[in-house]
């Protein structure tokens, strides 16, 4: 695959069009290369992802704001809300499911200089293709676009180093996959990648110290952003430009400076579209590099007869994962019982702790109130501390698929000076992974999140219709909505009125 130079260049330098960044990008959305079947069946694997993590925050409250806010700009001929009956104008249906997808931080994800949740892209794709009749292969197509535009970026471009957020990959991809989808010219692509490139750069304050709500809400406002943006360029409308290479663009102000030169990989004209195959799914809900962390937990415990004996545990692992999740943050936050949901799944003290103690992990028991407060937990918790290991963070960056590592070692002394030491480089759920997972995992991921949400005969009817959405005409891909128990629905917190009504 070939590799992109991007760096700062003076607005008085030769630099054509046809060397941007953004205009690369858009000739790969444009290309209309075929889809592999194997990049056809994970995008089919992901849209069931995102509706098993949907059932399972329906209620919460994040996700009935966004219903909320959707519903008040309802339109007949718009896009479906997950759960519900009705059509909502589709940048307002990207925004609630986007919100839905990313609340419990349980769907796919894609590591490398920079990290991020691919299967955000969805939502918006599906919002426009329901209001605009698209069918379910160049919904695929459009899929498959944004998975490579994201990932590829993610390869060659950093950008928590500089305390900016992951979704500023996430706008420029969603723009990029609705081109490949509308089938659009690279010129509307091109204004469209950069306005929402410039209008979704954002600090990464979301997710350090109390962490809020805005984590779940960051990936949907990026969604929905870039169908505006689409929207303006489709109109005839530009954008700032060259978005990442100007004088006072991205790179030379909120990256790494003028000095500096990035390198992203993107395909060839006719190469096909496969970086969804290097991503992978969470089995727990939580911050992926806390997966393998839990199983690893969930291996030792065994081999301890007794937790109160713990004098201390350390996690030696990556540098990403010790500023992250680790004591590296510096957040006291990490070890607050009275903490946020958001902030407890990136604090990889609390999960190892209660991993250790439960042999299991669970989307909502794990993360209790009541969970947090137990004193064992919170003696144990706070006994345990990561340090950065060069070879961790020399694995969490490799390129070689087969040693890439997104664990820990975990080092365990007990009050009598005995130690327990094992480690664990990927999850189990990981492509390469103990038990890593296939369409039957897909599958029973979401009949387990939609048990007691969704009726069996409407999850059935959804499991059939996005099993065949390669084959859905135009105007058919509504029925990719899962219809919510309206019992389950009568049960979301009440919402006060906003300005929205």
């Amino acid at each position: 695959m070939p590799e992109h130079d991007v760096k700062t260049r003076r607005s008085a330098e030769d630099f054509p069009r046809s060397e941007h960044l953004a205009w690369k990008i858009a000739e790969i959305a444009a290309d209309p290369v075929p889809v592999p079947a194997q990049t056809e069946a994970m995008v089919v694997n992901r849209i069931i992802d995102n509706a098993a993590v949907s059932a399972a925050s329906v209620i919460r409250r994040p996700v009935t704001v966004g219903r909320a806010q959707a519903f008040a700009h309802r339109t007949r001929h718009g896009a479906s809300v997950f759960g519900v009956d009705g059509t909502v104008s589709a940048e307002w249906a990207a925004w609630a499911n986007g919100v839905a997808v990313r609340e419990l931080d349980f769907h796919d994800t894609f590591l490398a200089a920079e990290y991020s949740h691919p299967g955000d892209n969805i939502p918006a794709l599906v919002a426009v293709a329901q209001q605009l009749g698209v069918r379910g292969a160049d919904l695929i197509r459009g899929i498959a676009t944004a998975y490579e535009v994201q990932i590829d970026l993610v390869k060659g471009i950093c950008l928590h180093q500089h305390k900016i957020d992951h979704v500023a990959h996430l706008g420029p991809s969603v723009a990029a996959g609705l081109g490949t989808m509308l089938r659009l010219d690279p010129e509307t692509i091109y204004a469209a990648v950069g306005q929402a490139l410039h209008l979704t750069t954002a600090t990464r304050q979301s997710r350090k110290g109390l962490i809020s709500s805005w984590k779940a809400f960051a990936p949907a406002w990026a969604g929905k952003v870039a169908i505006e943006a689409v929207d303006r360029a489709m109109r005839g409308e530009g954008s700032p430009a060259p978005i990442w290479e100007g004088e006072d663009g991205v790179v030379a102000w909120l990256l790494a400076g003028p000095e500096h030169t990035y390198r992203v990989p993107l395909p060839g004209p006719g190469e096909p579209k496969r970086a969804i195959l290097d991503s992978y799914t969470k089995e727990h809900s939580a911050e992926y590099q806390s997966q393998a962390p839990i199983d690893l937990a969930r291996r030792m415990r065994s081999r301890i007869s007794d937790l109160d004996q713990i004098e201390s545990v350390v996690l030696h692992t990556s540098n990403h994962t010790h500023v992250v999740i680790g004591t590296g943050s510096n957040d006291p936050q990490k070890f607050d019982p009275d903490a946020s949901r958001e902030t407890l799944d990136h604090s990889v003290m609390y999960i190892f702790a209660v991993a250790l103690q439960d042999g299991t992990w669970h989307h909502e028991r794990s993360y209790a109130p009541e969970r947090a407060h137990q004193a064992d937990t919170i003696d144990l918790w706070r006994k345990i501390s990561t340090v950065e290991d060069a070879e961790w963070t020399r694995r969490y960056h490799s390129t070689d698929p087969s040693e890439k590592a997104f664990g820990a070692r975990a080092v365990i002394t007990l009050k009598n000076g005995d130690t327990i030491v094992d480690e664990l480089a990927v999850a189990d759920a990981h492509p390469l992974g103990a038990r890593p997972f296939d369409r039957e995992q897909y599958v029973a991921k979401f009949t387990e999140l939609a048990d007691g949400v969704v009726e069996a005969e409407e999850q059935q009817r959804f499991l059939d219709a996005v099993d065949n959405v390669s084959g859905l005409k135009a105007g058919a891909l509504g029925a990719l909505n899962v219809r919510v128990d309206p019992r389950v629905l009568d049960k979301a917190p009440t919402i006060p009125s906003g300005i929205f009504r």
